[in-house]
């Protein structure tokens, strides 16, 4: 984020020009509603973005466009039910026990990388959506392995896709990084196989899953089914970003309500009545309203997908400006949730605002984690109530303090990452056990 100046929280439209490169950064808000949502198939995703992404995802639903997108979604729309927040919750619940097993483990004196943990649970929980299995045994530590290999890699790799820079590219990284996905596959492709040609074959497994939701989805128009490449393709792009924009939101909410302790101990005393001791239930959530504006504030200033690459797919009149066919068009959540015309206060961490009269504009217009318009997040539901579950099990049983020195630097790769890690101590709090409130008390 270091590229970005003071101005670009303030400008409706900022433009950058290179050898071959036509590249706009849109903060006015009716132009962002023409390309997301009025006009978004003549805005569709960058091809560079699929090029970059295409050795892990193939042709998925994360980096298609027109016949084939709308195809794909509206036969991953209905499979989406197997993502229902009443299903989903026990599996939930059950990688967030694994997770505080894991931390209860840790000295409270020590610094703790908190990315590392919440990329842990979170992989745990969409692995279990997917394939009804904790993430456990030496195949799935090395899917968890690449794609931590993978996302390391992504800021080089990223960068070329999002300024239309095709000369940027590294064949040595760019090797590196698709031996990372070749293996991600690999190992997905023999997960899915047993169940793919059990399906083929009319057994039933019992498991009531989003991988069988994808095996029992139809093209409307056709009534096929997603061919075994393609619904490998769906899977890949369903754990990626399944797990990565939410343990980056994690990890900076983590952060930021080290640096609030009044905030904390407030949410923690809202989890600590609304939960008691016993074992958290999916009604509960609803009980919790403090913390869902922290994540929701979290969102806010550290939205997972900083920016939404575009591409015009013919000239077009802009601000007063005429962008050429093929120009990319930026629209930044990281610019606009922090932009000087619509907030109040803009870079303060402030969950309250959610409830405030004076933020009531700013949310309609200028926040959207999860995108929008057609190409919405199909998991933003899902995500939220993750999120929730996590951090009320973690604010209920430690108190997040900082580390004296320590400074998360932002920078962007898949997702809005820190660059040194994110650092915190976790002090077990007086009178909690050690399985208060996980699924096996």
């Amino acid at each position: 984020m270091d590229a970005l100046y003071e101005r670009s929280y303030t400008m409706q439209m900022g433009e950058v020009h290179l050898p071959g490169v036509d590249l706009y950064m849109l903060n006015d808000i009716q132009e962002v509603k023409r390309v997301m949502q009025g006009e978004a198939q003549a805005f569709p995703k960058s091809h560079l973005l699929h090029e970059s992404l295409e050795p892990l995802l193939g042709d998925s639903i994360f980096t298609t466009n027109g016949a084939q997108w709308q195809r794909q979604r509206s036969m991953m729309n209905p499979a989406f039910e197997q993502a229902r927040l009443q299903v989903a919750f026990p599996r939930m619940l059950g990688a967030v026990e694994s997770m505080l097993e894991r931390m209860d483990a840790l000295k409270s004196d020590e610094p703790y990388d908190i990315e590392v943990e919440m990329t842990h649970v979170t992989a745990d929980i969409i692995f279990r959506t997917i394939f009804s299995e904790p993430m456990q045994g030496p195949d799935a530590h090395r899917v968890f392995d690449a794609f931590a290999r993978y996302q390391a890699l992504a800021p080089k790799l990223m960068l070329p896709a999002l300024f239309g820079v095709r000369w940027l590219k590294m064949p040595w990284l760019q090797w590196r990084s698709n031996q990372a996905a070749k293996e991600i596959r690999t190992l997905l492709q023999a997960m899915v196989l047993p169940r793919y040609e059990a399906h083929q074959r009319g057994e039933e497994t019992g498991k009531e899953d989003i991988l069988a939701a994808f095996m029992r989805a139809r093209d409307a128009e056709t009534g096929e089914p997603f061919p075994f490449e393609e619904l490998v393709n769906q899977v890949a792009m369903l754990f990626l970003a399944g797990h990565e924009t939410s343990a980056s939101a994690l990890t900076w909410a983590s952060y930021l309500l080290a640096k609030s302790p009044e905030i904390q101990q407030r949410a923690h005393e809202q989890v600590r009545e609304a939960l008691g001791e016993r074992t958290p239930e999916q009604s509960d959530m609803k009980s919790l309203p403090l913390v869902w504006n922290i994540f929701r504030e979290t969102l806010r200033l550290f939205p997972p997908v900083g920016f939404f690459a575009r591409e015009n797919t013919a000239a077009c009149p802009m601000r007063g400006k005429q962008l050429k066919a093929g120009s990319t068009v930026v629209v930044a959540p990281w610019l606009l949730q922090r932009h000087r015309k619509w907030w109040v206060n803009p870079d303060a961490f402030d969950p309250d605002r959610f409830d405030r009269a004076e933020s009531k504009e700013a949310i309609k217009n200028a926040y959207m984690p999860f995108s929008m318009g057609p190409r919405v997040c199909l998991g933003a539901a899902f995500a939220l109530q993750e999120a929730v579950l996590i951090l009320s099990c973690l604010l209920r049983r430690y108190e997040l303090q900082p580390v004296e020195g320590h400074v998360p630097q932002p920078v962007g790769r898949l997702t809005i990452r820190s660059a040194n890690g994110v650092e915190l101590r976790l002090v077990k709090r007086a009178g909690v056990g050690l399985n208060e409130g996980t699924a096996g008390a």
